[in-house]
């Protein structure tokens, strides 16, 4: 994309803008109704710039050795921010990105292109959906970045759903979600004790600010069936501007507390965020 003017175009789901960073040549910031979504800088794609995506982006990093390709599925696309990411540090990856909003699509492929041969299919579909067809221990990272409006939908927020994934990754596989809540963090809370019924090892990254109740904000799950390494991990979220902390074990089991696994029947959204939680003015 050349153009530097402000684009604004109804979507499926809502007015999607892409707004020109004036610091960086070709960045872009995705929002969607207001709310920030993704940002994109085409000349660094290893350049993440929202908190929760570097922290998704810290663990890509260390689930494999530096570099090594990965077979990777991402629930929800936007404007393909971790896609890129992977593609410019693990170069021959083969990634899936499924995302329901075609017209945002097409947005995205309009203005952000990528790059040729990156070797990233896109799909028009609805991500539940989409994984219950998707092979048997096909992937090695599934990243969950699925949202509608500003919460996590239900259907991805349940034991079916956190089994389907399972399936899908092989057996040292990683999975890594987008979630949002605040305290008494009763959505988060169910969703740690849904994937620890399925998956051996969980934790959870968050700002300290988050965790200690004081405002509303992301956290990032992960969920997989062998240790991941936390002291690289520790060490690459202290060295943020905004540094989080990497909860499991003990901490972890305080935090679920009595939260029991969520059927598929009682699966709910995330929460409503309070005004101007995630919003540009």
């Amino acid at each position: 994309m050349t153009e530097s003017t402000a684009v604004s175009r109804t979507v499926d789901r809502g007015t999607a803008r892409l707004l020109p960073d004036v610091d960086r040549a070709r960045a872009w910031l995705l929002t969607v109704d207001g709310a920030p979504q993704s940002y994109v800088d085409l000349d660094a794609p290893e350049h993440l710039e929202f908190e929760y995506t570097r922290r998704l982006g810290h663990v890509l990093d260390v689930v494999a050795p530096p570099g090594l390709p990965l077979d990777a599925l991402h629930l929800g696309g936007g404007a393909l921010t971790l896609p890129r990411y992977l593609a410019a540090t693990r170069p021959g990856s083969r990634q899936d990105v499924v995302e329901v909003d075609r017209r945002l699509w097409e947005l995205v492929a309009e203005r952000l292109p990528l790059p040729d041969a990156c070797g990233v299919a896109l799909h028009v579909a609805n991500a539940r959906a989409w994984l219950a067809d998707a092979p048997e221990k096909s992937a090695d990272v599934l990243v969950a970045d699925v949202f509608g409006g500003a919460r996590v939908p239900a259907e991805v927020a349940s034991l079916g759903y956190a089994r389907e994934a399972e399936r899908v990754l092989r057996g040292d596989g990683v999975y890594l979600a987008n979630l949002a809540d605040a305290t008494p963090f009763a959505f988060v809370r169910s969703q740690l004790a849904t994937f620890r019924t399925v998956f051996e090892e969980v934790l959870v990254i968050a700002e300290p600010g988050v965790l200690r109740g004081r405002r509303f904000g992301n956290l990032v799950l992960v969920a997989a069936h062998r240790p991941v390494d936390t002291v690289g991990l520790s060490r690459r979220i202290a060295a943020d501007a905004f540094p989080a902390r990497v909860v499991r074990g003990d901490a972890l089991r305080d935090l679920v507390g009595g939260a029991a696994p969520v059927r598929d029947e009682d699966a709910v959204p995330s929460p409503e965020p309070p005004e101007g939680a995630f919003r540009l003015g």
